[in-house]
């Protein structure tokens, strides 16, 4: 069969601070719409890419990372939704409609098909399954039921809450009957806390010289649940306000990914005498969840007592400026990369 051209998105070198569009260069490549003979790999077009924070670590070179860096010279990769064209693998046919990690490229040959989920309800937006019905979905789930065992009337606290992940953890809360603050970086993020997603109260942690008092200041009675998406001086912050027995779901550290030298914590003495408990966790310990999640997310969707805000980008062209833009905080919701419509 014929080549098609291929455009797709490099990985230039591995980064030290902050990166920026310049790390990562277009290109465009040829390739086979066409399985090689007797291989379990399918072929597939992409149509939406996740641009998510956990990326960054992978610019960087280490040994100990959770999940490999990236290769300098190749494509990008990451979660995706995306169609097959062409199935050496029983699981998946021509037609199916997939998520799970792919390139940023047009089309990609996925050897490694143990991520792949075949997509099976499809009255919803497609792009929910890089967000919502995806990993950040997943992700939220798991952090906030799994590890937090939260309560009807608990105070709960998320950091980066208009972020993928964070609008869902106040959403749950909310559902659960729990007082539920998010903290953004803007006044529109902020305005999108209170009035979008239903938060009880939220603020602008740019605006606060003293995050102590603030989070003082939104919980007198102090805090049972917080979910960390940022680390630093707010995970420092906020061990003092934590209340007896509280928990505390560290799903992610953005303020620390560009930084030489990460900030260290102050008020850990509180750990032990409010017996706090504080779990890190991966994703990928709780897929098998994926269905019971589904089962309950779902519905929420339909009826819409849960909503999602994605803030779209059109072109792989733009996919450099969409994922640095993660680390300065300019998305609004969860950051989709669209390469097709079908």
């Amino acid at each position: 069969m014929a080549e098609v051209s291929n455009k797709q998105v490099i990985f230039k070198d591995y980064v030290s601070g902050f990166p920026t569009d310049a790390d990562m260069y277009i290109t465009t490549a040829t390739i086979s719409l066409k399985v090689p003979e007797g291989s379990n790999a399918v072929l597939v077009k992409n149509l939406y890419l996740s641009c998510d924070p956990y990326m960054r670590a992978r610019m960087t070179y280490t040994h100990t990372s959770y999940i490999g860096s990236f290769k300098p010279g190749s494509v990008l990769n990451g979660f995706g939704v995306a169609k097959v064209l062409e199935s050496g693998n029983p699981n998946f046919s021509k037609g199916d409609l997939i998520w799970g990690f792919t390139g940023w490229e047009e089309y990609t040959l996925i050897t490694s098909t143990e991520t792949l989920i075949k997509i099976s309800t499809t009255d919803v937006p497609l792009s929910y399954y890089i967000g919502i019905l995806g990993m950040p979905g997943m992700t939220a789930y798991a952090g906030f039921y799994e590890i937090c065992s939260p309560k009807k009337g608990e105070y709960v606290y998320v950091s980066s809450a208009s972020g993928a992940v964070g609008q869902l953890v106040g959403q749950f809360a909310k559902l659960l009957g729990c007082y539920v603050v998010g903290s953004a970086g803007t006044k529109e993020k902020v305005d999108l806390l209170k009035n979008k997603f239903g938060f009880d109260e939220a603020f602008n942690y740019k605006e606060e010289q003293d995050l102590g008092a603030c989070l003082k200041r939104y919980f007198p009675a102090g805090i049972d649940i917080y979910f960390d998406n940022v680390g630093g001086k707010m995970l420092d912050a906020v061990l003092p306000r934590m209340r007896l027995h509280g928990r505390i779901a560290v799903c992610g550290m953005i303020s620390q990914y560009n930084l030489e030298k990460p900030e260290g914590l102050s008020n850990l003495i509180n750990v032990i005498t409010k017996q706090v408990k504080i779990q890190g966790f991966l994703v990928r310990s709780y897929y098998h969840l994926y269905p019971k999640y589904m089962d309950m997310v779902l519905p929420h969707i339909k009826e819409g007592r849960i909503v999602y805000v994605e803030d779209t980008v059109e072109g792989l062209d733009n996919a450099p400026h969409a994922l640095i833009g993660l680390f300065s905080g300019r998305n609004v919701g969860k950051q989709v990369l669209v390469v097709a419509r079908e």
